[in-house]
């Protein structure tokens, strides 16, 4: 009885003080609830799309699809405060297929302060040591330009050994030859099947564009995402495939030459 007594005389003189310290709590266990990733998407009328403005390295990556492109145009284009940093290129495709497009794409992207990267389009049913050359005698790299990329998106029906197999043969020749570790691009659901637990000691692009976070990659290995298909950039037709550095600013020489 006198606990009641003395609960109530509390609430009378306190308890406006104690809904306010209540209500900040809770704010504050909201806010520290939330992954800093899913609190930053912002759409930007300029790209049309939302980007995830928590990283603030964003770039693009284009092919001969792209058709030509004014490169000055994308260099210059700024909006909310975000500018394009950083643009791979495709190059080469399977065993003998080289991107139209490259050359010149690679050369003016270097004339525009962009920081470059060139990609294959691998295809499992082609050797891999044949594409590893296709991609070595198409492109040259310079200090500071991004590692080599393998683009794996298609299985073409082979066995997951023959696939995995092919892949690891492929990054182990343009390594030794390029004398960096390649980068390896792909979706979230050949990650899960070919390269987690198989080839998880290279750095990983992600493309994944039905979520807001990145919780199911391994984030010691993760460096890029691809987050959307559909973004707007002005000397560029059609829409463009958007990127984010999701390291720290300091780690991104640990993907370049």
């Amino acid at each position: 009885m006198k606990f009641r007594v003395l609960a109530k005389l509390l609430f009378r003189r306190y308890g406006l003080w104690f809904a306010a310290i209540l209500i900040l709590l809770i704010g504050f266990w909201v806010v520290r609830s939330r992954r800093p990733d899913e609190l930053d998407w912002r759409f930007v009328q300029a790209f049309g799309i939302r980007l995830p403005m928590r990283y603030s390295i964003h770039g693009i990556d284009v092919s001969r699809h792209n058709d030509r492109i004014n490169w000055a145009k994308v260099r210059q284009m700024e909006a909310d405060g975000v500018r394009l940093q950083f643009v791979f290129i495709k190059a080469t495709e399977g065993a003998t297929l080289a991107d139209k497009h490259f050359d010149k794409n690679w050369r003016e992207a270097k004339k525009s302060d962009l920081r470059r990267g060139a990609y294959h389009f691998y295809h499992p049913t082609r050797d891999p040591l044949k594409q590893a050359s296709n991609f070595i005698a198409h492109v040259h790299l310079n200090a500071g330009d991004f590692a080599p990329v393998v683009d794996f998106e298609v299985t073409n029906g082979q066995s997951d050994e023959t696939i995995v197999d092919g892949l690891r043969l492929w990054l182990e020749t343009v390594e030794k030859h390029y004398q960096v570790q390649p980068i390896i691009y792909t979706n979230g659901n050949l990650y899960r099947r070919y390269i987690k637990g198989n080839l998880d000691e290279y750095p990983l692009w992600i493309a994944d564009y039905s979520t807001k976070h990145l919780r199911r990659y391994n984030a010691d290995k993760l460096y890029l995402w691809q987050h959307s298909q559909n973004g707007w950039v002005k000397g560029i037709r059609g829409q463009v495939d958007f990127n984010v550095f999701v390291m720290n600013e300091d780690r991104m020489q640990e993907i370049c030459l």
